[in-house]
């Protein structure tokens, strides 16, 4: 019979050069030649694979995407830079993830996706590149998706849409991490299997084939064997060895499927080697030496995809050992359940809060009866965006909510929950309470109850309440807003469809907002239109609310001054009445905030000459403060009170800083020797507020050039040292009601 084509040009490699030539580039030469002469059949299927693809030059490979569920994180996936498509509905899975942008690479991949806007609900393809690890992380709401912030991390990602660049392929096969390796004990010695890379599995079942190899003869090596037995105990399955070794292929590309380590255990009397007819694997090579070095170790096949048939000249029965446990997945990746247990699992960080957001906030919703059932929930579901917005945690802000109708209700304050996963679900279960709008009683009732130690208040933190009313109110605002701005309470009002021009004869008091909310710049209010449209209002609020540095109500009279005590230290005074003038000083700052953030006090003492005592923020604690003031020795000397005054603002006002209210307090009890009427002035050109205290001797004229205008407000006389007590509290209420009485613009 006559030899085929393809036959001959086995037989005459130089002919089939020269054919080739006429078919395909060189390379495809190249690669012919290497396959022709090349014993390992894989290589061969590969180039042949390839002359297959050159021939159709017209054609890009097709680009294959695996699949990955919701809960696929960055981090597990070994590959730099990878393609993946991510199934419909992960929003509703709630799985973590941490930054805006730039993303933790504990992160999940889909929800990240979704979060920065790359892929919707419906799933689809992105594309992931791995970054350095960041600094810190911004949490932030984003398409229904809340991201959590993150202090540090090592590894980042960023994600875009899933569109190859031009040129690239990327890996069809999720590799994950390198798991541990499998631990076989034999006896007193253990040996270690390679480690299985894990790979992502998909949902599509593999359609398995055959494909039966070129036979090959192997002398085996005299060796000896010793039966072992692998821990724990294992179940035992007998076979009979088949004469024909075939490879069953049971996966395709984008799949592994982790198979159980198998152990084979030779009966007495079988061969000591058994040829094996199979394609040959890098990391089982590797085991049989191990085997072959020491024959007291069991050979541990690891999964190569292919399950392997013993080939043998007779029907000698073999014995294997399946060291799989039932209890374990087969798809695990080869550790015991107890070694599982030790492995430290992959950390799950919870978010502190957002540190650019530190602020004890209250929310007012409206729970009146004209607001209906329908409009309620909407603003439940406002309120729940809000709280997933504004990232809740001790290190940022936290959230309580009030309920207004007749009468206020808490329904939960500052301390009762820490996060913003914890705060959805409570909002959705707030009831609504019914009756009038009173927004007067209920701001009154956040003012004397809500913002205290019991309730979570901080104290650092500025604090906010946001009114939320369908109208506007049915009772009067202005007075309860006033008292609750005076204890630093930062209003903000949010109306919705508010009233119309025909619909203002029915309103309580006119310009409520105006009246109600912490400065009439715009800032502090929103005005909604509809109740439909409450939505777009939680970006504009949260972006009001954190912005510290405006929320000028947190600063009260008592919190935000530096005050700058001159006291008289001459001969006239004399230690006795010295020791009083210094309670006085003590009883007026107890009335104080004290610290580096709050009100700061700094003391000068005079007579011809000027002391510094103590400069503003040299003493941030009250205890420490009057413990100064307490040390103060008595001088004995003349009286140069203009001097003084000098002195006092180049030593202490200039490094005054610029949100603070200046308050300048002379004590004296006799006339200047110098004047008093150009330093005095100079003070009060630079902002400062001037008071004078005069005792027995001081001149009334002296006094009144040193206080600010009015002088009667601001000065103030005594015939003995013992009556100075009688003044502090005139003092603080001038002080807080000239603060409390600034334009609110």
């Amino acid at each position: 019979m006559a030899d085929s084509g393809w036959q001959r040009k086995r037989r005459q490699p130089e002919k089939l050069v020269e054919m080739m030539e006429e078919e395909f580039s060189v390379l495809s030469e190249l690669k012919a030649v290497i396959c022709e002469k090349s014993d390992n059949q894989a290589l061969l299927l590969v180039c042949a694979d390839g002359a297959k693809e050159n021939s159709k030059k017209n054609k890009k490979p097709k680009q294959t995407v695996p699949s990955i569920d919701c809960d696929i994180r960055a981090g597990k996936i070994s590959i730099p830079e990878f393609m993946a498509r991510c199934p419909a509905g992960c929003q509703e899975m709630k799985q973590p993830v941490y930054g805006t942008d730039i993303y933790a690479s504990i992160s999940s991949v889909c929800n990240a996706a979704l979060h920065s806007g790359v892929m919707t609900n419906a799933g689809g393809k992105v594309l992931v590149k791995k970054v350095a690890g960041q600094a810190s992380y911004r949490g932030s709401f984003s398409n229904g998706i809340r991201s959590m912030s993150l202090p540090k991390w090592r590894e980042s990602f960023i994600v875009s849409a899933g569109k190859a660049k031009k040129g690239v392929t990327y890996p069809s096969v999720l590799e994950f991490l390198p798991s541990k390796p499998t631990v076989v004990r034999t006896g007193q010695k253990e040996v270690k299997a390679p480690p299985a890379t894990t790979t992502h599995q998909t949902t599509t079942t593999p359609e398995p084939t055959t494909t039966t190899p070129e036979p090959t003869t192997t002398t085996p090596k005299p060796t000896t064997t010793t039966t072992t037995t692998i821990q724990p105990p294992t179940t035992t399955i007998t076979t009979t060895v088949k004469p024909r070794a075939v490879a069953h292929k049971v996966r395709e590309a984008g799949i592994r499927r982790q198979e159980p380590a198998v152990a084979y255990r030779r009966q007495p009397g079988a061969p000591a080697n058994p040829t094996y007819n199979r394609v040959n694997h890098p990391a089982q090579d590797r085991t049989q030496q191990a085997v072959q070095a020491n024959p007291n170790i069991s050979a541990v096949v690891p999964d190569t995809g292919y399950t392997w048939t013993e080939v043998g000249g007779d029907d000698t029965p073999v014995e294997i050992v399946d060291a799989w446990k039932p209890e374990v997945d087969p798809f695990d990746t080869g550790v015991g359940v107890k070694e599982q247990d030790s492995i430290p699992k992959f950390p799950e960080p919870t978010s502190q809060g957002d540190p650019n957001c530190k602020v004890d906030i209250v929310f007012l919703m409206d729970g009146s009866w004209s607001i209906g059932k329908r409009r309620f929930k909407i603003q439940k579901e406002f309120l729940a965006d809000i709280s997933q917005a504004l990232d809740v945690g001790m290190a940022g802000p936290m959230l309580g909510i009030i309920q207004f109708g007749d009468d206020p209700v808490t329904e939960f304050n500052l301390k009762s929950y820490s996060s913003s996963r914890e705060l959805k679900p409570v909002i959705e279960k707030i009831v609504q309470k019914g009756g009038l709008s009173n927004v007067g009683k209920a701001l009154s009732y956040t003012n004397k109850h809500f913002f205290s130690d019991a309730s979570g208040n901080r104290g650092g933190p500025p604090n906010v309440a946001v009114v939320l009313v369908d109208g506007w109110p049915t009772d009067k605002v202005e007075e309860a807003s006033r008292l609750a701005r005076e204890s630093g309470i930062n209003i903000f009002f949010v109306t919705i469809e508010g009233p119309d021009e025909n619909e203002k004869q029915n309103v309580v008091e006119t310009n409520f907002v105006d009246k109600a909310v912490c400065r009439t710049n715009g800032f502090f209010s929103l005005n909604v239109p509809s109740w439909f449209a409450l939505r777009k209002a939680v970006q504009p609020l949260v972006k009001r609310v954190c912005d510290t540095d405006r929320l000028v109500c947190s600063k009260t009279c008592l919190n935000a001054a530096d005050i700058a005590f001159i006291i008289d230290g001459s001969s006239s005074v004399g230690t006795g009445n010295f020791r009083t003038v210094l309670q006085f000083v003590a009883n007026i700052t107890k009335e104080f905030e004290i610290s580096d953030t709050d009100t700061r006090v700094g003391a000068v003492q005079y007579t011809y000459e000027q002391r510094l005592e103590f400069a503003f923020g040299q003493y941030n604690s009250k205890p420490e403060l009057l413990n100064a003031i307490k040390r103060i020795n008595y001088w004995s000397g003349g009286t140069s009170t203009g001097a003084a005054i000098t002195y006092t603002s180049e030593q202490l006002f200039s490094k005054s800083k610029p949100n603070k209210r200046k308050i300048m307090i002379v004590i004296t009890d006799g006339r200047s020797y110098d004047d008093v009427r150009a330093p005095a002035l100079a003070v009060h050109r630079n902002g400062v507020i001037a008071y004078s205290i005069g005792i027995a001797w001081a001149a009334q004229e002296e006094l009144e050039y040193i206080a600010t205008d009015p002088d009667k407000e601001h000065s103030f006389f005594v015939d003995e040292f013992d009556s100075l007590y009688k003044f502090v509290p005139k003092i603080i209420h001038n002080i807080c009601q000239e603060f409390n009485s600034q334009p609110r613009n």
